[in-house]
């Protein structure tokens, strides 16, 4: 009798073991699909305008993205900073989820702290945190458009 009753709760124990198992892995995996490539969730594009240049920007899926879009068509003065990038704080705060993507790459699309929009032109090594928005997909021509001084930008849908 008792070999009887070790044997169902062992079995008993193996079956939920098991289970549980499975859906720890099931759930790794799914969060590493999620958020192993910022370019598998890009959902949306936009125009972004400088001069006589027109450059189509893949944006993520993501709320800051999201609030982003609603403030488009939106033009605006950026600013030089660092020979890398143009940036320009906006009125409001949007929301972030900001990470220290450690390379920055030409044609990033990035928010710094709630308010600052940056566009880097040149690819470098960073220890800050950003939020991302998108990416400039052929930024080849990027660096000469946007210049050395400020510049006008427009961001439309």
């Amino acid at each position: 009798m008792i070999t009887v009753i070790g044997c169902c709760i062992t079995t008993l124990v193996s079956a939920t073991g098991c289970n549980d198992d499975f859906k720890i892995t099931n759930k790794s995996i799914e969060i590493k699909e999620t958020y192993n490539d910022k370019e598998e969730n890009a959902v949306n594009t936009i125009k972004v305008i400088v001069g006589d240049k027109t450059f189509n920007a893949t944006l993520y899926d993501n709320e800051t993205t999201k609030e982003f879009i609603d403030m488009l068509p939106i033009t605006i003065n950026m600013e030089e900073l660092n020979n890398n990038e143009k940036y320009y704080y906006l009125e409001n705060s949007i929301k972030t989820n900001s990470y220290c993507p450690k390379n920055i790459e030409a044609g990033d699309i990035m928010l710094y702290g709630s308010n600052c929009l940056v566009i880097f032109y040149e690819s470098f090594s960073t220890s800050y945190s950003y939020t991302p928005i998108g990416k400039i997909d052929n930024p080849s021509e990027l660096s000469e458009a946007l210049g050395a001084g400020d510049v006008e930008v427009i961001f439309e849908k």
